[in-house]
């Protein structure tokens, strides 16, 4: 019986790699084509497998097994799992998840500093030299290396039961045996350790400087009846330290934060609690459900509202929107700031994130929570505040959209409620530049951009916009 034919190897050729690109890839050329190449650095000479790499495609992508001539910013990587070179030398593939680990923190934001400078001018034609834009931001105290700041992961589970994680594009799972993006509140769990046969995704969260720890597990397609699930969440239970809390994902009983199912409790409790301590020295208490949508990094709640608030400045008796709100980061310190005189309108797609929002803002009447759609969300409740005459006008619109951002759409509205003043906040710069582009189109300007580094060791940044109202 004849055998199949093994696959031939993926070719490796010599490039010399010019300038960074956005997703973590970084420009080469071969034979007259572009070739997207990952853990690069500019200037260098690499040896690369190329990865995709059809004869009709536009472009090729690949990554680099050796480096014959290293850039000044190459470092040993931050985690040997992800470590592209060692994991070509021996036969295994990378974890994905620290894609710029090989590269020197004050370079990588450089990096960075320049993809959003690309966006921006691509984009939206705007021009970062002419906001003062000072280069990423650093945010909260670091170790230097830009390690243990994760205070959310999400791993998949192997076979044997083991935390793992996909390499880049692939389905392939690689187990772990460490994982120091993660907070020290997460690596004092060290689940790794632990057996979560029976599942297929673990979620877990801490809050940046407590000692409790949620555990959120969701089973596999496979798994038998729900007592057999509830068996193998306790079975995880017992293998963490008391003060992890663990609950099922499930599809019974209705619907979880964001609408994937519901919280089974097995150990604890299905919350945590948040604390943000302003610049100001304000601090603020949240309850966040752990599936919920809480910022990652351990200071990103406060650098972010800080951010925000010096923007909006808001005063009494204002009316501000705060659109895609999650839990209320933003909306609990520009309630206090417009009183029981002003409004603020708090508008969340996800229905379980909306009800940790109503939770946090149940004290301040001033504060009118929404669940919906934003777009078709922020244009009733305009209409409901100016009694049916018309669109109520804004003071100013807090907004933080998911990566795909705001959208023409909810630009228009946001216009036509005519704010002075709007405070964006953006994970991604290519979606930041196109509603920027929107914006500039109906009369606002960015005058100013701060770029934070929250995603230490990974291509990703977060942008906080001040736009004004020509």
């Amino acid at each position: 019986m004849n055998q199949p034919a093994a696959p031939e190897p993926a070719p490796v050729v010599e490039l010399t790699i010019g300038p960074v690109a956005h997703g973590g890839h970084f420009v080469a050329r071969h034979q007259g084509r572009v070739v997207f190449v990952r853990h690069a650095l500019p200037g260098e000479r690499v040896l690369a497998r190329l990865t995709e790499h059809d004869d009709g495609a536009r472009f090729w992508r690949a990554d680099v097994v050796d480096v014959l001539d290293a850039s000044a910013d190459r470092q040993d990587h931050v985690w040997d799992q992800a470590d592209a070179l060692a994991a070509a030398r021996s036969g295994r593939p990378a974890a994905g998840g620290a894609e710029f680990g090989h590269i020197r923190l004050e370079a990588q934001r450089r990096l960075k500093g320049e993809v959003f400078a690309e966006h921006l001018e691509r984009a939206a034609s705007i021009d970062v030299s002419a906001l003062g834009f000072a280069g990423v931001e650093a945010a909260g105290e670091e170790d230097g290396l830009g390690r243990f700041w994760r205070t959310r992961m999400a791993f998949a589970v192997d076979a044997d039961g083991r935390l793992a994680m996909h390499p880049h594009r692939s389905d392939d799972l690689v187990a772990l045996s460490s994982m120091p993006l993660a907070s020290e509140e997460i690596q004092r769990l060290s689940p790794w350790d632990a057996d979560f046969s029976g599942f297929e995704r673990v979620e877990i969260a801490a809050p940046a400087g407590g000692d409790e720890t949620l555990v959120l597990l969701v089973p596999s397609a496979a798994a038998a009846d729900a007592a057999g699930v509830r068996r193998a969440a306790r079975r995880v239970a017992s293998q963490l330290p008391d003060s992890a809390s663990v609950s099922v994902l499930t599809q019974e009983g209705g619907a979880a934060a964001d609408g994937r199912g519901a919280l089974q409790r097995i150990s604890g409790r299905t919350w945590l609690s948040e604390s943000v301590e302003l610049a100001s020295g304000d601090d603020y208490q949240f309850r966040v459900t752990g599936e919920g949508f809480w910022q990652i990094h351990r200071a990103a709640p406060a650098t972010l509202t800080d951010a925000v608030l010096g923007i909006v400045a808001p005063e009494p008796g204002q009316t501000v929107a705060d659109l895609y709100a999650g839990a209320g980061l933003f909306t609990l310190p520009l309630a206090e700031r417009v009183g029981s005189g002003g409004r603020v309108l708090s508008i969340e797609g996800a229905p379980g994130t909306s009800k940790d929002a109503r939770r946090n803002l149940h004290e301040h009447r001033q504060a009118v929570i929404a669940q919906g759609r934003v777009e078709r969300t922020l244009r009733g409740q305009l209409q409901r505040l100016s009694g049916g005459r018309g669109t109520r006008r804004l003071d100013a619109v807090v907004l933080d959209p998911p990566r795909a951002g705001a959208g023409k759409r909810a630009v228009e509205l946001i216009a036509q409620a005519q704010p002075a003043t709007i405070a964006y906040v953006s994970c991604d710069p290519a979606s930041f530049a196109r509603d920027a582009a929107d914006l500039r189109r109906r009369g606002y300007e960015l005058v100013t951009a701060r770029v934070f580094d929250l995603y230490p060791n990974t291509h990703h940044l977060e942008t906080v916009g001040h736009f004004a109202r020509a």
